[in-house]
């Protein structure tokens, strides 16, 4: 049975639903994404645990995981896919740097640790090109997990805010069985509503607290999900590659998954 929330999460949701392009919707209770789920309350960790979620696929970096371990319930075995993805993680790294600079005891090096990382962040456009330069196989690799899932069974795909890793992962999925384009913009978007509020300032305030100014190119990093982004990612990913299919097909997803990941999620 799909479950529409995860308590302890922001950015939790079903994929059911969405709108096929020729007419169908996406099934549901087959994909979910999310924020992390290291703060999942007791009630959380039920729901988890009776939503036939078997697989999860982690994008995040094993620092990142170090400093928010996921937390499932004890009474299932899940499936768990460590993918990590350097790109997209970039308050992780900064903050990395400042530990690094910060057990020299040095303060000035934590000083310029932080500015050099502040002169070499991407812009959030590049850093999902980045993704697909060099994550081929990882994406395909959580498309063939989904594909795999038996009647029942579902996956569940996140990083930290569920915003940018995911979102790339997700839309590459979708746009593969036949999604409407305007319904995977839309979804993406939804992200930077979920993160609004409390997460929202709670993650720009770890970034100030690293020594980061804050300046449009950072708050968008950090907590925005501009449709242009997204299409843009997507127009890449045609523009290179063909379609969201051969590009999953080139990271090594075989047609027969590929067909088998249409059958799962296409009603």
């Amino acid at each position: 049975m799909a479950i529409t929330t995860l308590e302890g999460t922001v950015n939790f949701r079903d994929l059911g639903g969405l709108p096929l392009s020729g007419g169908g919707t996406v099934n549901s209770g087959v994909l979910y994404r999310s924020d992390a789920i290291a703060g999942l309350t007791p009630h959380g960790l039920e729901e988890l645990a009776g939503s036939g979620i078997s697989v999860i696929v982690d994008y995040r970096t094993p620092a990142e995981q170090q400093m928010a371990p996921d937390r499932l319930p004890a009474v299932n075995t899940f499936l768990k896919l460590d993918l990590p993805l350097l790109e997209g993680a970039f308050t992780a790294m900064a903050q990395q740097e400042m530990q690094r600079a910060s057990l020299s005891g040095d303060r000035a090096a934590a000083a310029r640790a932080v500015q050099a990382a502040v002169g070499q962040l991407p812009t959030l456009g590049e850093v999902y090109t980045g993704m697909l330069q060099h994550a081929a196989p990882e994406f395909a690799q959580s498309a063939r997990a989904v594909s795999a899932t038996g009647p029942g069974s579902a996956t569940l795909v996140h990083c930290t805010a569920g915003k940018d890793r995911t979102g790339v992962a997700v839309a590459l999925i979708l746009d593969a069985v036949g999604v409407e384009t305007g319904a995977i913009v839309a979804d993406y978007e939804a992200s930077e509503r979920n993160l609004a509020g409390a997460w929202a300032e709670k993650t720009l305030g770890m970034v100030t607290a690293l020594g980061i100014p804050l300046n449009d190119e950072i708050i968008t990093l950090a907590t925005k999900a501009p449709a242009g982004v997204i299409r843009a990612a997507l127009a890449w990913v045609e523009e290179n590659h063909g379609s969201s299919a051969e590009y999953l097909r080139f990271g090594g997803l075989s047609d027969a998954e590929l067909s088998d990941l249409r059958s799962r999620l296409r009603d």
